[in-house]
């Protein structure tokens, strides 16, 4: 079967076919949210209350389903880089909806687990590295804009899967709620990656952003493809960015985890404090989209650092909220926070590593930053308990941006380059 893609090259005045690609990619994020925590958070208590089990127990059981995401999406970046974003796409969506109807039978712990690390390891972590490896073989100078309407679609299911799950749980239950997102992913990722996806510009007669020429960037030729995971996790430059990339998550996560409780403490009431949701919501959107065209200038370094410094005001003005618009301000500044990381973290390995075995370094970066939004609730939860409140915990939480932007100023591009181009022995 033909693509439309084989109808572009060679006719002037056509739009960049990559724009297309861009289009699927976002869809696939957007799709992505049956593994994501805003929607599970609608099944939690349909869930407890047929299957009876603690909601201690079905944290638990979800934390590992986390985790066997964080592993997964190692394997599935390198598999992206052997057979292309098309096929992983596809492949995905298929797996997604199956794990979706799988959801729809689970009864016992250990079903729930396995379709909890299905859902996880599939939505949360392999269709957006996926979707953003892809977006990065189509941009280079034009990376950072493509790279944010992808990651708005996360927003985009953010915004719209959660009350579409709550009224088809209300109307037809849990188990039908689960069957009708595995048949969305379905209609709309599978069909779309298979028609219009292709792998790089290159499969059709194009370069990167449309150009008349190929883009220069690091990691050029086959040189990429010698970068083994040990090679990568083993370069100190690989932390140096891979860190204050997860910074961001790390501390919104943990933040958002306890938020009730934090501001519950400083005066407001719990429906005030889950109302400031909105403003996080709105302000991540609008910084997703400004830090793309902002990324093309000042480079995703800059961009992160950026985040960095919004993250240290959000943190530092958190310890001074006591009214709703306090609250409002802290939670705008977190969003803004969190968009623009959202940005970098789509495009930041590309820029510094090039297009070329990418998986290899965008699958380990990811897994880190998986790892850290996983475990980030605990050290907040500890240390409330130790010192009977959150002032302990937000002092070591405003002392990560300040180091990782330290980590992130000892990052070298020029050395990065020469480790793209390095071939293993």
């Amino acid at each position: 079967m033909r693509s439309i893609a084989a109808v572009l090259p060679g006719r002037r005045g056509r739009p960049y076919y990559g724009w297309a690609v861009v289009l699927v990619a976002t869809i696939a994020t957007f799709c992505s949210g049956p593994g994501q925590s805003f929607v599970f958070s609608v099944f939690v208590d349909p869930i407890l209350a047929e299957t009876g089990i603690s909601r201690v127990y079905l944290s638990t059981l979800y934390a590992f389903g986390t985790a066997v995401s964080a592993a997964m999406v190692v394997l599935v970046a390198r598999l992206a880089d052997r057979f292309g974003a098309r096929l992983m796409l596809a492949a995905i969506a298929l797996a997604l909806g199956v794990a979706c109807f799988g959801m729809a039978v689970a009864a016992g712990p250990l079903a729930l687990f396995l379709g909890f690390a299905a859902l996880r390891a599939l939505g949360q972590g392999s269709l957006p590295v996926t979707a953003t490896m892809l977006t990065s073989q189509w941009f280079v100078k034009r990376r950072g804009r493509a790279v944010a309407v992808v990651v708005l679609g996360i927003a985009a299911s953010n915004a719209l899967l959660p009350p579409i799950t709550q009224a088809l749980i209300s109307s037809v239950g849990w188990r039908e709620a689960y069957v009708a997102l595995g048949v969305m992913v379905w209609v709309l990722l599978i069909p779309a990656s298979v028609l219009i996806v292709r792998n790089r510009p290159e499969d059709v007669g194009l370069h990167p952003d449309g150009a008349a020429a190929p883009a220069e960037e690091p990691g050029g030729g086959d040189a990429a493809e010698g970068r083994g995971f040990w090679k990568v996790v083993a370069s100190p430059d690989f932390w140096f960015l891979a860190v204050p990339v997860s910074a961001v998550p790390f501390v919104v996560t943990a933040l958002v985890f306890h938020q009730i409780s934090i501001l519950e403490g400083q005066g407001l009431t719990p429906g005030a404090a889950a109302a400031v949701f909105v403003p996080f919501a709105a302000a991540s959107a609008a910084a997703t989209a400004f830090s793309g065209s902002l990324a093309e200038r000042l480079g995703p370094k800059g961009v992160l650092m950026v985040s960095l410094g919004l993250l240290l005001a959000a943190v530092v003005g958190l310890q001074f909220v006591s009214t709703v618009p306090t609250a409002v301000a802290y939670s705008v500044l977190l969003g803004a926070a969190s968009g623009s990381q959202g940005v970098v973290a789509g495009m930041i390995w590309a820029h510094y590593y090039g297009r070329n075995g990418l998986g290899r370094v965008q699958g380990p970066a990811t897994m880190v930053m998986i790892s850290a939004a996983a475990l980030a609730p605990l050290p907040l939860a500890a240390f409330r308990q130790l010192s009977g409140d959150y002032s302990l915990g937000l002092l070591v939480m405003a002392a990560i941006p300040i180091l990782c932007a330290i980590m992130a100023r000892l990052f070298d591009p020029r050395r990065a380059r020469r480790d793209a181009e390095t071939v293993q022995a």
